[in-house]
């Protein structure tokens, strides 16, 4: 294990060109990762979620232990996790993230629509006049749901939480809710999509959200999420670990992915 880590620190001053400091060997005696404990399909605390496979993945990789701080992914995650240093690593976290200095998207995923097959339906923008009319579910104050506010479909959206409160809440209900005929379709970011479709039958579908410009900026409407990992901004040296062991690991990350039912979106990754 020594051998592997002391190989890594080499590696980094070869890809960086910045001579790796005394203290930078203690940083990776483990790596320690920031985590929801119960926020499936990415990670939970049996490490039964994706983000935990990955995490082990690279752990493994750079011959280290891999230790966790526990601590919902709500408001106040960074501030008590990354910042208060309990842990030193987010493995997913929007690219580009202002609070944090993140790697190359190792990952990306869109808006999908999910719906019965039975019945025929072939939605694939959220301008489609047929949104309208039908019972769509969403999660509450996700982005989307405030996509389909500018568009005047509010009246006939049902929200979901997407938290698992353990009772009657979780975030996989929504899709039960389309399985059931309960709702008419569901608008879910893909992860959750794909994790939670695939646990019921083959009565279900999923589409990716065409992703159209807005007028006059130049932006698309954020249908599509581009992950990394995340860093504190002054753990530049840990960054660029991070980036080589991405680079090294992509098949692998991707076959992780797709075990999870990830729909991938890979024109944003250049690919």
């Amino acid at each position: 294990m020594r051998r592997r880590k002391l190989l890594w620190l080499v590696v980094l001053v070869m890809v960086t060109g910045v001579a790796v400091p005394a203290t930078q060997s203690a940083e990776l005696e483990a790596l320690r990762v920031c985590a929801d404990p119960d926020n499936l399909p990415f990670s939970n605390r049996q490490e039964e979620g994706y983000e935990n496979r990955i995490a082990a993945l690279v752990a493994q990789e750079l011959g280290i232990p891999l230790s966790y701080t526990w601590w919902p992914q709500r408001r106040g995650f960074l501030r008590g996790t990354l910042n208060a240093r309990r842990c030193d690593v987010v493995i997913g976290i929007s690219t580009g993230h202002p609070l944090l200095l993140t790697t190359r998207a190792y990952y990306s995923s869109p808006y999908v629509i999910v719906s019965r097959r039975q019945d025929g339906r072939q939605i694939v923008s959220l301008d489609d006049s047929l949104l309208k009319q039908l019972r769509i579910g969403v999660y509450r104050n996700s982005p989307i749901d405030f996509v389909l506010g500018r568009r005047g479909i509010v009246e006939n959206v049902i929200g979901y939480s997407t938290f698992y409160d353990g009772r009657t809440n979780y975030p996989g209900k929504i899709i039960e809710g389309v399985a059931a005929a309960r709702i008419d379709v569901a608008i879910v970011w893909g992860p959750a999509a794909g994790y939670f479709v695939g646990q019921q039958s083959e009565t279900l579908k999923l589409v990716p959200i065409e992703v159209p410009r807005l007028q006059g900026s130049g932006k698309s409407e954020p249908q599509v999420f581009a992950m990394s990992m995340g860093v504190r901004k002054t753990d530049e040296q840990l960054h660029a670990v991070l980036e080589t062991v991405l680079k090294a690991k992509s098949v692998e990350i991707r076959h992780i992915l797709q075990h999870y039912g990830v729909p991938l979106d890979d024109q944003v990754l250049g690919r």
